[in-house]
């Protein structure tokens, strides 16, 4: 009987259920998490410090960071260098502004519509296969050397990763989702907006910090068409005299603006999604 009661004994303990444990996710000290994010950048400078002052690297190849600290000071107080960087933004985000939207309104259209895809999407990828700055002297002799040219370069790099992003995201739309807002009378104009653009909101933001950070990149290239303003005009005249400290400001100010415009977006996506606030698995 002992034998039979402790195997009885056994057989319930092996079927007992096993609380569930719920992963609560900890806070991160905000502190801690804006010292992570600065060590990176710190780290870089220090190690460009440390090769530059120990002559290593050459000064007249590199200047350190102090020299170009101070070539950054007197390009603010003595040159319009906020006037520049403030051409140079106006630049990037009008032709932003038209690249991603043409690229949000052909990614949807193929999205949603198999003539689309037939009729476009060949093209679009025939063109998208294309280096931007291989166009650069066809723009120029098409659109001449003003603002028209540079603008719409950067809008032409910037209209295929909004293109290629928002016609996956309306394309993974969950069909069933689709059909059951349709049961509920909505057709047209009104499901695209209210159900599949929603939907497919992660993908069009992601398309739009690809855009956002290519439009910087294809600023540098767009700068070189005769501008006689900005940072690419600010960097070709220290190329012309070897002003080495001056590209290397211009460099810091391209990668800045870079920065800027990707946490423009971000700031977008936590205003649009507050859901995927601070969602990480670790």
């Amino acid at each position: 009987m002992s034998a039979d009661l402790a195997g009885t004994v056994a057989v319930e303990e092996a079927i007992t259920l096993v609380s569930p444990r719920v992963h609560r996710e900890q806070k991160r000290n905000r502190f801690r998490s804006i010292a992570l994010r600065v060590a990176g950048p710190l780290a870089v400078v220090g190690l460009w410090w440390l090769l530059t002052g120990t002559g290593i690297i050459d000064p007249t190849i590199l200047p350190s960071p102090l020299v170009t600290w101070k070539t950054f000071w007197h390009l603010l107080l003595h040159q319009d260098l906020l006037g520049d960087i403030g051409v140079s933004l106006a630049r990037a985000a009008v032709g932003l502004a038209i690249g991603a939207g043409f690229g949000l309104i052909l990614g949807i259209t193929v999205g949603l519509f198999r003539l689309g895809e037939e009729l476009l999407d060949a093209s679009l990828q025939m063109f998208r296969v294309i280096p931007f700055p291989a166009v650069l002297f066809l723009f120029i002799v098409w659109f001449g050397i003003g603002e028209t040219a540079k603008v719409l370069l950067i809008a032409l790099a910037t209209l295929f990763p909004m293109y290629l992003n928002t016609f996956n995201g309306v394309r993974n739309v969950d069909r069933r989702i689709v059909e059951a807002a349709r049961s509920f009378g909505l057709r047209g104009r009104r499901l695209v907006t209210g159900v599949v653009v929603p939907l497919a909101l992660p993908s069009i933001l992601t398309g739009l910090r690809f855009s956002a950070g290519v439009s910087i990149i294809a600023l540098v290239f767009a700068e070189t068409i005769n501008a006689n303003k900005g940072i690419g005009y600010l960097a070709n005249q220290a190329a012309s005299f070897n002003q080495v400290p001056v590209l290397v400001v211009c460099i810091i100010v391209y990668a800045l603006l870079g920065i800027f415009v990707d946490l423009c977006v971000r700031i977008l996506e936590n205003r649009l999604m507050p859901w995927r606030r601070q969602v990480a698995v670790r």
